[in-house]
């Protein structure tokens, strides 16, 4: 090596000693430590939600974005891992949290007034340090209001979780993270079941029959991943049987209308490679 040129690094070497270790040595990629979801289609097409960066989930309203947020909570509540919800709007419902089986004494939930106040929320909570899971949930804040977070707070929030055993999730309306994300999954509604109860004895007034949502399945499609998973494969609502498909990046789980009736009753949705739903939706 030139005089010059050994001088020149020594002296940047010098400079950011104690910063920054060994700064012209090529690092070795580290394995990426992730986390189910309690979901297995999701776990078994993404490999789960990897540690120490962002994860976004984005989709419109009822694709599944509280069905996720709450199965993940439920997963880090039960390992005794602390968790953080940074609520921006106020729609977190503890009662239907815990009776999807979270453990409401391990979260931290953070009511927010402002999209401001929820973004200085998570970042000092990131900075803190010693949760598992850290959820901001932007999902019911108006879509245009949340596009106007400048791209340099999504790159703050990355580095902050950058080297931790954290989950930093995002739920919202549309991506907006964007190349900050390690993971990035677009939810959508699929298909759809209803109860409709027959009438025995038919009388001269008829009225229509009570038709009740037993559930639905929700399609996830993995926008950008970093991590090496499976091929993406469909699950059916009793989540015993799994089979692959070879095409798409596209996974298919099911959504209980009422997680209190998960344990009662298995409702019956139809296979996500039907295209029409069982009846028409009654509205």
């Amino acid at each position: 090596m030139h005089p010059t040129s050994a001088a020149l690094r020594l002296q940047v070497e010098s400079a950011l000693a104690g910063r920054v270790t060994s700064p012209f040595r090529l690092r070795e990629p580290e394995p990426t430590c992730t986390a189910p979801t309690g979901i297995p289609a999701l776990d078994e097409s993404t490999g789960g939600l990897p540690r120490g960066s962002l994860t976004e989930i984005y989709g419109p309203v009822s694709s599944g974005k509280t069905s996720v947020l709450l199965s993940t909570l439920a997963g880090r509540t039960r390992n005794a891992e602390a968790c953080a919800l940074v609520d921006a709007q106020d729609a977190f419902d503890p009662n239907v949290a815990q009776a999807a089986g979270v453990h409401l004494e391990q979260v931290l939930w953070v009511r927010c007034r402002s999209l401001d106040q929820a973004l200085r929320s998570t970042d000092l909570l990131l900075h803190g340090g010693g949760f598992g899971l850290i959820a901001l949930d932007l999902a019911d804040a108006p879509a245009r209001v949340v596009r106007q977070i400048p791209l340099n707070v999504w790159f703050r929030l990355r580095r902050a979780v950058e080297s931790t055993p954290t989950i930093l999730l995002v739920l919202s309306q549309e991506s907006n993270a964007k190349t900050c994300a390690s993971l990035v999954l677009r939810l959508q509604k699929g298909t759809a079941a209803w109860s409709l109860h027959s009438r025995n004895n038919a009388g001269r007034i008829l009225h229509t029959p009570s038709c009740l949502l037993d559930g639905w399945t929700s399609e996830a499609e993995i926008v950008r991943t970093r991590i090496q998973r499976a091929a993406p494969h469909y699950i059916d609502i009793d989540r015993s049987s799994v089979s692959r498909q070879d095409a798409g990046e596209t996974v298919h789980f099911a959504v209980c209308a009422d997680p209190r009736r998960e344990h009662e009753r298995t409702p019956h949705v139809p296979s996500p490679a039907r295209k029409k739903e069982r009846k028409q939706n009654p509205g």
